[in-house]
């Protein structure tokens, strides 16, 4: 099986620890992940802000780069989402890379949607006994319908105790571009994000999309909480090389 990581750039660029824990999971499976070095961004902060020219040639580089791939696995629902709902509006007037771009979302998976749909494994093997809170991400959620997956990945985990969130699916404000153009409401939302958080009392923070999980995690600090904040492909890697 073919199978390539698309890091996406926060992963690649400030958190490449995530990276590693997808790749290293998936060594657990037989997987050796491809990397196309030629990736780069998957066109949303371009799409986003209305430079789809910019955005198409950001578009065709990814889809050049997994062309070959039998499977495409990235840390992120929302760039996931990008591919799988903005892609086809991108190449609506070029037939041919349209065609690629179906051919792309076909094969492209969030990480949790990759373990649970496509190896249809669950139960990884982790402990990590703290308690944990999770926060679904926008794009994952509504885009993708990343729900189920994360949480059953979750509840196979010995001794973590998992909390609800409360009003778990309120955005936390990042949104990419919108964090930029709109601070002061990114700010107020993300406040409020990290308040139900505490709430919760739990140990760790965890997620799908580094975006979120920077932006509620920055708003946790500058509050002086200690809160852990974790990619869930994180937690469950350090759930498993603890019980070697």
């Amino acid at each position: 099986m073919n199978v390539s990581l698309f890091v996406t750039c926060l992963s690649d660029a400030v958190y490449p620890r995530v990276g590693e824990a997808v790749a290293r999971l998936c060594a657990r499976y037989g997987i050796r992940l491809r990397f196309p070095d030629v990736q780069t961004c998957c066109g949303q902060p371009a799409f986003n802000s209305g430079y789809w020219d910019a955005a198409r040639d950001a578009a065709k580089t990814i889809i050049d780069a997994f062309e070959d791939s039998d499977f495409v696995i990235a840390p992120s629902g929302s760039c996931v989402g990008m591919i799988h709902h903005h892609y086809p509006a991108l190449f609506q007037d070029d037939p041919v890379y349209l065609q690629k771009a179906e051919a792309l979302i076909e094969k492209t998976h969030e990480f949790s949607q990759f373990f649970v749909n496509v190896l249809g494994v669950t139960d990884l093997g982790a402990s990590f006994p703290h308690t944990v809170t999770y926060h679904p991400s926008c794009h994952g959620s509504r885009l993708l319908g990343v729900k189920d997956e994360p949480i059953s990945l979750l509840s196979k985990v010995v001794g973590l105790r998992l909390v609800p969130l409360p009003y778990a699916e309120d955005c936390c404000g990042f949104g990419g571009t919108f964090s930029v153009k709109l601070p002061d409401i990114s700010l107020a939302m993300a406040a409020e994000k990290a308040e139900h958080v505490l709430e919760t009392e739990a140990e760790v923070l965890v997620g799908t999309d580094m975006g979120c999980l920077m932006n509620i995690g920055g708003r946790l600090t500058h509050e002086g909480k200690h809160v852990r904040v974790m990619h869930l492909a994180e937690l469950l890697y350090e759930g498993v090389s603890s019980r070697r």
